[in-house]
């Protein structure tokens, strides 16, 4: 090799040292946590890092003061307390709150993962019929306080609920456009009064719901969820429906004296209870 090419690779190899190296995306390393101050006392939560998008909407909201002097405006003992209104902030006495927000919703993130055991956060949202796709409230949230379940309590929620599932698909197969003729045979008026025929379009119905409901799995608990709900508790019949983003490590005998408080007919508490929520640490 040449002097002058000797020159020229010594000069590329620095030119190389120099520049900036790219690192790999780092997971996260530590847990995003928040701590909600009461009149009742504080509760710690950590947030989930595999539920990303409720995570960095809440801790948003957090830094911006959203949640400071709401209200925990619905409360059920053996259930839940439920918070995140901002109408409720300032609110006179006696009136019905739960339809305030930000202004948008947030897509679904509910996964298997987690499921309503006590101490659970969770985003409320309006109920399927206005709300199929499961959209998470900007900012409304729950913490589940629950109670303890029999194994066979879990038993006939699992039974309800496949029942639900087996109903909801029967709605969809009369709604199809494919199945117009047999939707108009059986709302025909008089049918009932001609059993052979009901039978028959009652079976032809059957059959489709059967064959659609045989594709997806049905609805049962795992021996873990059936573990903690038999010694721990929670709220089971939730599983599934609503994105549950977080969890109480600290300050769950403040969330059962917020439980325990009187209501009036519409949950609210009789005495306002107002939070602050600030971030511990976070991820960002």
């Amino acid at each position: 090799m040449t002097a002058e090419a000797k020159t020229c690779l010594i000069i590329l190899l620095l030119l190389l040292a120099f520049l900036p190296v790219k690192m790999p995306a780092q997971p996260f390393e530590k847990d995003s946590l928040v701590v909600i101050s009461t009149t009742k006392g504080s509760i710690t939560l950590k947030l989930y890092n595999d539920t990303p998008g409720h995570r960095d909407n809440f801790l948003k909201l957090t830094a911006d003061g959203f949640f400071d002097s709401t209200l925990f405006h619905r409360v059920i003992n053996g259930f839940m307390i439920q918070g995140g209104d901002p109408d409720s902030r300032s609110a006179v006495a006696g009136i019905e709150l739960g339809n305030g927000g930000p202004g948008y919703d947030i897509p679904a993130e509910i996964t298997p993962a987690h499921f309503h055991k006590r101490g659970v956060l969770a985003s409320a949202r309006e109920g399927d019929l206005e709300n199929p796709k499961r959209l998470s409230s900007g900012s409304q949230f729950y913490i589940v306080q629950g109670k303890v379940f029999r194994q066979s309590d879990l038993d006939n929620i699992e039974l309800e609920q496949r029942s639900i599932a087996r109903q909801q698909i029967f709605v969809n197969i009369l709604k199809k456009a494919e199945n117009q003729q047999l939707r108009n045979r059986f709302f025909v008026p008089g049918i009932l009064r001609d059993s052979v025929v009901f039978e028959a379009v009652k079976d032809s119905i059957n059959t489709l719901v059967n064959k659609e409901y045989a594709l997806s799995p049905g609805f049962r608990f795992t021996n873990e969820q059936r573990e903690i709900y038999t010694s721990l508790g929670g709220t089971p019949h939730l599983d599934g429906k609503y994105t549950i983003f977080g969890e109480v490590i600290d300050g769950m005998s403040v969330v059962d004296a917020i439980a325990g408080v009187e209501t009036d007919e519409n949950d609210r508490p009789l005495n306002n209870i107002p939070m602050t929520i600030k971030i511990i640490t976070n991820n960002q």
